[in-house]
């Protein structure tokens, strides 16, 4: 199991959050089955979602990130809750491209650059606060990071690491993202600066034996700091019965009668955990009497 950590300056100025998502992506390879390339860019958008989600004030809020940059993996979904347990979907699994030009997997080249980064906050209001920006790398670490300057005018610094095994599996994933709070003085970002001027990658830091507080500390090394929390990071569907159901009803009355009237099992996927919910044309017709 995971952990995701946040830690404040001591002046208040700036804090970190920092999250091992290993077991999270490993369970989200388990899942989909995807190509290496995919493993990596959906692990990333996951381990992302994960540190926003632990930013939300309700416990049961929640946010999604919807990457779309016309690449041939498709769109790339993120859905965390505010404890940074996350689940995600990905339109193509199966993507082949050569390496890039640093031999490492072409996480930009699946994922794309020509389109946007949608991030969708569901905090209890009657519409969901919604903001978009356009992809500027397709690496995803600097598009988060452009997404909170851009759309939240919020100096900040994402770093995203997924290593994938030469057998498709997942041997370590993680991040850390840096938000610098409304008057932040100057020594303390030019302390963050030097502190980022030699960090090493997210996965070199996990697969030397660092956990969520190492890199957390590492990210401000030279700075005060005060730990905030710390929560469990999981991948975790919400799908149900239930829920299938009430999307069952949603298509309509007529819709439901045509259905059980075709006497065929109703075979309904989830997306994020590949769950299958069976309904057959008795069950259709309960659904039927329920809603009357």
């Amino acid at each position: 199991m995971g952990n995701v950590v946040r830690y404040i300056t001591e002046d208040g100025s700036a804090f970190v959050i920092a999250v091992d998502t290993t077991e999270m992506i490993r369970r989200m390879e388990n899942i989909h089955k995807p190509s290496a390339v995919v493993t990596a860019a959906l692990g990333r958008l996951l381990t992302a979602a994960s540190m926003m989600g632990v930013m939300l004030k309700g416990a049961d809020d929640s946010i999604t990130l919807r990457l779309n940059g016309n690449g041939p993996a498709g769109s790339l979904i993120a859905v965390s809750d505010s404890s940074g347990n996350a689940r995600g979907y990905v339109q193509n699994k199966i993507v082949e491209i050569p390496l890039n030009d640093k031999g490492k997997l072409d996480v930009k080249g699946a994922v794309g650059t020509n389109g946007f980064l949608y991030v969708m906050k569901d905090i209890g209001l009657k519409e969901p606060f919604s903001g978009t920006t356009e992809i500027i790398s397709g690496e995803i670490a600097e598009d988060i990071t452009n997404y909170f300057a851009v759309s939240e005018q919020t100096p900040s610094v994402c770093a995203l690491g997924v290593l994938v095994n030469p057998d498709l599996t997942v041997n370590c994933a993680g991040g850390f993202l840096i938000q610098l709070l409304p008057g932040c003085p100057e020594e303390t970002i030019t302390a963050i600066e030097k502190s980022l001027s030699d960090i090493p990658s997210v996965t070199q830091m996990l697969a030397e034996g660092m956990d969520a507080d190492d890199i957390a500390k590492r990210a401000l090394r030279g700075i005060q700091t005060d730990k905030l929390d710390e929560s469990a990071a999981v991948y975790k569907c919400s799908c149900s019965r239930d829920r299938v159901e009430a999307a069952l009803i949603s298509t309509g009355l007529d819709s439901l009668k045509e259905m059980a009237q075709n006497k065929e099992e109703i075979k309904v996927e989830c997306h994020f955990c590949d769950k299958e919910y069976i309904f057959t044309s008795d069950d259709i017709n309960y659904i039927i009497e329920k809603s009357c």
